[in-house]
């Protein structure tokens, strides 16, 4: 139940909540409760996953980009991610998530989100995401840059990133 008032919570929050555009960080706030627990007493390594599902959602609602989806029959895919934990959460702490688009290549889009507490970052993730439209099957780079009027020129993505995705696509096939 705990998710499903999160998720509640963060698009009720995301529809009326200040704009911003696909390209700036969307900062989604949390507070860890008993559930997100595991046996040692810290934010379990699965709900961190979860919890940056709602951190794309509230960048892609608070954009536009999720009713322009839904117009068009569109809606994300995570294909692989990639996280690094550097500190731990515990029970009753606040957290913030930042959520920002990284880069775009020929066949993925990648997001960048971190866990922070202040200054503090607690932990980092890699998403390589894409887009399916229902019944077609992988929406393109170039219907995606279409769509979106072009990718701004900063999105570039780096070697490392297309070495982790060529790597972990070599070894799932």
């Amino acid at each position: 139940m705990n998710l499903w008032l999160r998720l509640l919570r963060v698009r009720l929050g995301a529809s009326r909540g200040p704009r911003i555009g696909l390209w700036d960080t969307a900062v989604t706030t949390f507070r860890v409760t008993p559930t997100d627990l595991d046996t040692v007493g810290h934010m379990n390594n699965g709900r961190y996953l979860t919890l940056l599902d709602l951190g794309r959602l509230d960048l892609m609602v608070r954009s536009g980009f999720w009713q322009r989806c839904r117009d068009r029959g569109w809606f994300p895919i995570v294909a692989g991610q990639s996280i690094t934990y550097f500190k731990d959460l515990t029970l009753g702490q606040s957290f913030e998530i930042h959520t920002r688009v990284a880069g775009v290549d020929d066949r993925w889009a990648y997001l960048e989100q971190s866990f922070m507490r202040g200054e503090v970052e607690h932990a980092r993730a890699l998403i390589r995401a894409c887009y399916v439209e229902r019944g077609r099957g992988r929406v393109s780079s170039a219907e995606l840059e279409e769509e979106l009027g072009g990718f701004p020129s900063h999105l570039s993505v780096p070697d490392w990133v297309r070495s982790w995705t060529h790597n972990s696509a070599a070894r799932s096939a």
